[in-house]
């Protein structure tokens, strides 16, 4: 049965950490003077109440993985650390200026690329640039992306005493097979050393991230990584999909040929023995893809209801303002969003000239809006009502019908105002928001835009 499923419904789509999806973003109607409105309004609206996130993306790194779907740049050259850092700073007073009083900082993360490409020095002068010029939410928390082959005892200090309580690293696979298919060579010591160091420095929070469906990975091959994971324990998992993407992301995924990869079936056995697995010793299940130990804000956070997702993923708690600082970042005022460019140096030239380095985005409108809910309301809770006549939209009844089909497959359970997620249809989350998503029904795309449900 659950074969027949996969097949059914393993088909391109979205991951929905935003709505609309980037591919849908009406640019010709997007201004940067609309966009910094929006942000204004967000930020007069939440800021006393819950303070703001922000993302910052350092996209270098020493050497390329194949897996990978973010914006890198690739170099040795360890002199690009200062100018970029200076350049972010520069950013994030560009953004100062357009508020009437401090940022309150509830949520900041450190993306890439490979944060600890940089020295725990330059680390520690960015976040204090920030911190002098903000206020710090009482219930913060700040996390950053690991390398465990180069993240020291020194970047974890440097970055615990700027206030940084979790950590998480790209674990992705441990045979050697599939390491070296996915140019990222990291033994489990390597791993190993690095938890452990930030459990001794005093993170509350390690967490690891785990992909299934990588190019000749086998079903032993996720069995043996996740129980060398259970040896460590951290204390929340991404355990996710391989996106492959490569008519997107260049000649980084172009490095094995489709047939290397596990088929969708494969993948989803992948799935449902790793969960398994890690529910044996007690790790439980949040939103798609991710699984955390009761100990952990993550879980605390669906318990409560206070489950978010945007374009860092699932995060404990929510703020209706993100800033993103850096190259490719994406900014999320609930009202618009805003993409950074991509090129380091067309980054450089417009703050350069004083411009925010915004190149796209999209202003949402009130049917943006309600759909946008009903697609976090999914995601997050694996349910959504239009009991609140607000949330309702015209095109609400033909959504129904297309989710018809699901409901006869055991995949929902659709109520005159409401829907629910069944166990059995959690994992085909993206297809069930996929009905909600009328610009996509709108317009089907003639290419394919997305890495597949499955």
């Amino acid at each position: 049965m659950l074969k027949s499923l996969v097949n059914k419904y393993n088909i391109a789509g979205p991951r929905y950490t935003s709505y609309p999806t980037v591919p849908y973003w009406n640019q010709e109607t997007f201004l940067l003077k609309k966009w910094k409105s929006s942000l204004v309004q967000s930020f007069k609206e939440s800021n006393s109440d819950e303070g703001i996130s922000l993302y910052i993306h350092l996209p270098f790194c020493e050497s390329l993985c194949t897996f990978c779907g973010c914006n890198k740049r690739i170099t040795k050259q360890h002199s690009v650390e200062s100018p970029y850092i200076n350049a972010v700073l520069k950013e994030w007073h560009l953004y100062l200026e357009l508020f009437d009083e401090k940022p309150i900082i509830k949520e900041l993360h450190l993306g890439g690329g490979t944060p600890t490409f940089f020295s725990p020095e330059n680390l520690k002068r960015l976040i204090t640039g920030i911190l002098n010029t903000s206020k710090l939410a009482p219930q913060h928390e700040f996390s950053f992306e690991g390398h465990p082959n180069n993240t020291t005892r020194e970047h974890l200090q440097a970055l615990y005493d700027v206030g940084f309580r979790r950590v998480s690293y790209g674990v992705q696979d441990y045979n050697p097979t599939v390491q070296k298919a996915i140019h990222r060579i990291q033994p489990f010591e390597n791993v190993k050393k690095a938890t452990e160091l930030a459990r001794e420095i005093g993170y509350t929070s390690v967490g690891h991230d785990i992909i299934f469906g990588l190019p000749f990975q086998t079903l032993q091959h996720v069995e043996e990584t996740i129980l060398k994971t259970k040896a460590l324990l951290p204390d929340r998992l991404a355990f996710y999909s391989y996106a492959h993407v490569p008519w997107i992301k260049g000649n980084g995924q172009r490095g094995f040929d489709d047939a290397d990869l596990p088929s969708a079936d494969l993948k989803r056995k992948q799935y449902e023995l790793g969960k398994k697995l890690l529910a044996e010793v007690g790790y439980k299940e949040i939103g798609m893809d991710h699984f955390a130990l009761t100990t952990d804000s993550l879980y605390t956070s669906m318990i409560n209801g206070d489950l978010h997702r945007n374009f860092m993923g699932y995060t404990a708690s929510k703020t209706q303002a993100m800033i993103g600082l850096g190259v490719s970042s994406i900014s999320d005022s609930w009202y618009g969003f805003s993409q950074n460019v991509k090129g380091v140096e067309s980054y450089y030239n417009l703050l350069k000239d004083n411009i925010i380095p915004v190149y796209r985005g999209h202003i949402l409108n009130d049917e943006d809006l309600v759909i946008r809910k009903h697609i976090l309301n999914l995601m997050c809770q694996f349910e959504t009502s239009w009991t609140d006549e607000k949330l309702y939209f015209n095109d609400l009844p033909d959504t129904l019908i297309k989710l018809k089909e699901m409901e006869k497959d055991g995949l929902l359970n659709i109520y005159s105002n409401k829907i629910e997620v069944t166990q059995k249809g959690q994992p085909f989350v993206r297809n069930i928001c996929m009905a909600f998503d009328v610009l996509l029904q709108r317009k089907k795309p003639d290419t394919q835009l997305f890495s597949m449900t499955v």
